[in-house]
């Protein structure tokens, strides 16, 4: 992994102080996802994702075309099958995904995204192991275990298992597994993800406007218009993450994820009044203390390879 350069500068910033604020507005984004989705809530949750695959891949197709990158997707149809079935695959784990989100919010249960996205990062690290071949150190298996305990408080006191929560860490776990295996840039592979898709998103919403249910003709022009909206913000934060993570560390990419669950807990408690509930506050206590353990053994391990380095 190339490391970032700390005293590069770019337009009289400096590459790591960019890479950072364009990781922090990317997750800032992700965050209020919560606010937009709240706009479409009375749109059936099919229909909402349908339009977010089909205008995220108009937004996206655009950019390829002024970057003059579309020759990139022939050739991984024709030429690199390999490449293609393995985003068909992490297409349909991200379609999943969109999926739960939509349907948390449109059912007024935004804590769970919230807690499902502070498990990711801690799941990550399960996938790692066992997909990976990846190894833990005694601290990190400790973090891993105290936000399993929360999850447990959670499931034994509600007497129901949080699935939005490990569905959204599951399948986001699962997508980003498959897309750390394949080599392409972010926007090509959400490129060839919604082109994959297109067909499907596009016959549903024909069969809707078969039978005159089609929110984006018949609907309000307000509906048109976040239908729309949510499929081009699909795409910015994607390229703002990928633009400012190769620009900073891996432990200060760490905590920069947790802008996004932290501002989709603070809108679902204060602005939703979603109900805060005890077995919630001792679920989220129990995974906040195993990410700030997580991130201070990880901070600590690159601080050892730096020093070692330097010596």
């Amino acid at each position: 992994m190339t490391k970032p350069l700390q005293n590069k500068h770019m337009d009289g910033v400096p590459v790591h102080l960019l890479g950072g604020m364009q990781a922090a507005m990317a997750f800032l984004i992700w965050g209020v996802f919560p606010l937009m989705f709240k706009q479409v809530e009375n749109i059936a949750a099919l229909e909402v994702l349908a339009h977010r695959i089909i205008w995220a891949l108009v937004f996206v197709m655009l950019l390829l075309a002024v970057r003059g990158r579309l020759g990139t997707l022939k050739e991984i149809f024709i030429e690199n099958r390999k490449t293609l079935y393995m985003l068909l695959l992490s297409a349909l784990f991200v379609s999943v995904n969109w999926l739960v989100f939509i349907w948390a919010v449109a059912n007024e249960k935004v804590i769970e995204p919230s807690l499902g996205y502070f498990i990711n990062p801690l799941f990550n690290v399960l996938l790692g192991v066992i997909f990976l071949g990846e190894r833990l150190r005694l601290v990190q298996w400790t973090a891993v275990a105290i936000a399993l305990t929360g999850v447990l408080v959670l499931i034994f006191s509600h007497g129901i298992v949080p699935w939005v929560a490990l569905a959204l860490a599951l399948t986001f776990g699962l997508y980003g597994l498959i897309r750390k295996q394949t080599k392409i840039g972010p926007v090509t592979g959400l490129a060839i993800e919604t082109l994959l898709l297109f067909p499907v998103a596009v016959g549903y919403i024909l069969f809707l406007f078969s039978y005159g249910d089609e929110s984006f003709i018949t609907g309000e022009p307000s509906a048109r218009f976040w239908l729309v909206f949510v499929g081009i913000m699909t795409t910015i934060p994607l390229m703002l993450f990928a633009a400012g993570a190769r620009k900073i560390r891996l432990s200060t990419l760490g905590i920069i994820t947790y802008i996004g669950p932290t501002v989709q807990f603070l809108i679902a408690v204060y602005l939703f009044g979603e109900i805060f509930t005890q077995a919630y506050q001792v679920a989220f206590t129990a995974i906040w203390i195993a990410l700030a353990i997580y991130a201070f053994d990880l901070y600590r391990h690159e601080r050892q390879i730096v020093v070692a380095e330097v010596v």
